[in-house]
């Protein structure tokens, strides 16, 4: 059995200037990423953006299907991303009602029924965190 051999692996000019091509490349685009930011932080009030939360559940369904004129897609989702920090599922549904009936809120919230003030306290919450996130 004849064992067959190969020529030393050499490099030659082209060689060489491809992998220096290569290097080159790969500096660029290592400099190219690191230029698209992840630097330290900037407090100058012109160059902050403010991203809204953005949520969708049923308070935001209730909200774009509202006939209020200040309604947004915007507003709506925000509002809603306020709930799911606040309010349960079941009273985030509660809640809904309240954009066909604004009625239905007072009566909620003068109500003596313990239900009704442990929902009330929560609902209150969602209201200031609603103002906090979204103005």
């Amino acid at each position: 059995m004849s064992v067959k051999t190969h020529p030393p692996i050499t490099t030659g000019s082209k060689g060489m200037q491809a992998m220096m091509m290569k290097h080159i490349g790969l500096g660029l685009c290592i400099l190219a990423l690191s230029a698209c930011g992840g630097g330290g932080r900037d407090d100058r009030p012109d160059r902050r953006v403010i991203v809204a939360p953005v949520a969708f559940g049923p308070i935001s369904k209730a909200c774009l299907q509202s006939d209020r004129k200040k309604k947004s897609r915007e507003l709506c989702t925000c509002i809603q991303a306020a709930a799911d920090k606040t309010l349960s599922r079941s009273d985030q549904r509660r809640s809904v009602a309240f954009y066909d009936n604004p009625h239905l809120a007072q009566q909620v919230r003068t109500s003596d029924r313990s239900v009704d003030e442990k929902f009330w306290d929560a609902y209150a919450e969602y209201g200031k965190a609603a103002q906090r996130m979204c103005g």
